[in-house]
């Protein structure tokens, strides 16, 4: 659902780029916490008139901790299955192209703020190296795909969890419901902006991004539930059983 420059107006551009901007910086400074660990440094002090107390003061410095080095890779990895994801699709009516997201994949992996982080960096590297998604409507397309289709995808997941917890494939089920419903309000909100934009009528939009798009969100739920329990099968740590995020 990239949205190609010239389809948004300079309000939808401005206002979307702002939020995009304020979710990934929001997401950069939640993901910090947890690759970076505070280590005791001393420091030796010098040119002290008149000498005071201890020669050596103690400091503390920040560097990547052993975990957060090991989620890098793995960042890695998922980035570079959904930019591989991302790069076959289709068009549609209304100026935008159909494909898989991703993101609440990402999401049950790595966790809803490195997730969005990664969608917005594939979607930056596609707009500027493949022009996929075009610069100036580059904060729609995170918006659509990053913080909707993610963040709002992995709420949605938290929620059916909730819901259907006492259900023997609860989990699995929350995350294929998540995945489609991820897919199908991203394609609900790039037809928003671009019917605000002017380009075309809400109804022509809406129903044909819906109408592809119900369609691949049943392939990204199927996808999205095969790779995870293929993960768990072979213990690999995954965001969704973690907890980490679950007042998100």
């Amino acid at each position: 659902m990239h949205i190609p420059d010239g389809f948004l107006n300079h309000g939808v551009s401005v206002v979307s780029a702002s939020a995009a901007l304020t979710a990934v910086g929001f997401a950069l400074r939640q993901a910090r916490q947890g690759f970076l660990e505070k280590a005791p440094v001393f420091k030796a002090r010098f040119a002290t008139f008149p000498p005071s107390g201890n020669a050596d003061a103690q400091g503390w410095q920040y560097h990547v901790s052993k975990w957060g080095q090991q989620k890098m890779w793995r960042m890695a990895g998922v980035g570079s299955l959904i930019f591989a994801a991302q790069m076959v699709n289709f068009p549609i009516a209304g100026g935008t192209s159909g494909h898989l997201l991703g993101g609440v994949l990402a999401a049950l992996i790595l966790g809803p703020y490195e997730a969005l982080l990664i969608i917005s960096a594939v979607l930056l590297v596609q707009a500027l190296a493949f022009g996929d998604g075009g610069i100036m409507a580059l904060g729609a397309n995170v918006v659509n795909m990053g913080l909707v289709g993610t963040l709002g995808g992995y709420g949605c997941f938290i929620l059916l969890r909730n819901i259907l917890k006492r259900y023997k494939f609860g989990l699995w089920t929350s995350a294929w419901g998540a995945a489609w419903l991820s897919v199908v309000v991203a394609a609900a909100c790039a037809s928003a902006e671009l019917a605000l934009s002017g380009t075309a009528p809400f109804m022509r939009v809406f129903s044909a991004m819906l109408e592809y798009h119900m369609v691949i969100g049943l392939g990204e739920a199927v996808i999205t539930v095969v790779i995870l329990r293929a993960l768990a099968r072979r213990n690999f740590p995954l965001a969704m059983f973690s907890g980490k995020h679950s007042k998100f």
